[in-house]
């Protein structure tokens, strides 16, 4: 088996990591295909497993006592599925599964535990559980202060921060767990915002027509904790050989506006 090297990988903690954490870390990562509606962390099971996503977007599901759910954060390649297990913690009531596929490394948490003795790996992944809590306050500010077309633009920004090109393969079912509203009123918000010119929205997808149009829609809920994940986690880069933008960097060029190469 060809050995890991850290400059292949994709997602933005491992690329943090620092370099003798790494080699260690390597040899335990298993390669992983991570498929629509794969189950990352069971709600209330044991975090067996923590999951480095390399692409496609997982969705953490808060569920009440009754059964009603809604999302409540997205995990791409910038973050870690079971990331609990950083807080001492061996499971939780949240679920969070796979929504748009893609790939991963996973490593058994007894194995992935003894990493955090590091204290750069610590100090890290609680950078990154905080951007995660960041995340979530945010989210509850959309959800008491914004409408919901606005609510919309932002979770698509942060799907597009989260997954290549322009093109979100999105359901309704996932879009209305987003939003914690009934599919039905999906259609008429992604309507708002194709008048707005902003969305192309078709059966299962979501093109992005102009970012910049969807970041003034979604005005003050999105942003925030975009920027704390770069102050605290990104940092100054390396440049890529080839010129283009890479991680977190691609995603604060797209907060502008900017293009994007990938």
């Amino acid at each position: 088996m060809t050995e890991l090297q850290q400059r292949q990988v994709n997602n933005r903690l491992l690329r943090r990591f620092p370099e003798d954490a790494f080699e260690l870390l390597a040899p335990l990562l298993e390669p992983i295909d991570l498929p629509v509606k794969h189950s990352l962390v069971r709600p209330r099971k044991s975090i067996e497993h923590v999951c480095f996503i390399e692409s496609g977007l997982a969705s953490m599901v808060a569920e009440s006592a009754d059964g009603r759910s809604v999302e409540i954060r997205h995990i791409g390649r910038e973050g870690i599925a079971g990331y609990p297990v950083v807080l001492g913690v061996d499971r939780t009531p949240n679920k969070t599964f796979m929504q748009v596929p893609g790939h991963g490394f996973q490593v058994a948490t007894e194995d992935f535990l003894p990493i955090l003795d590091y204290p750069e790996v610590r100090q890290l992944l609680l950078r990154y559980v905080h951007t995660c809590e960041l995340q979530l306050a945010h989210s509850a500010l959309a959800a008491a202060k914004f409408n919901v077309h606005q609510r919309l633009a932002r979770w698509l920004l942060m799907c597009h921060d989260r997954i290549d090109g322009n093109h979100l393969p999105l359901t309704h079912e996932f879009l209305a767990l987003m939003l914690g509203i009934r599919r039905a009123g999906v259609t008429n918000e992604l309507h708002i915002l194709e008048g707005m010119h902003a969305i192309k929205s078709t059966r299962g997808n979501v093109r992005i027509v102009d970012r910049k149009k969807l970041i003034e829609i979604a005005g003050g809920c999105y942003g925030v904790p975009e920027q704390e994940y770069e102050r605290l986690i990104e940092g100054p880069q390396p440049a890529d050989p080839a010129g283009r933008q890479n991680g977190h960097h691609a995603i604060v060029a797209r907060q502008t506006g900017s293009s994007v190469v990938g």
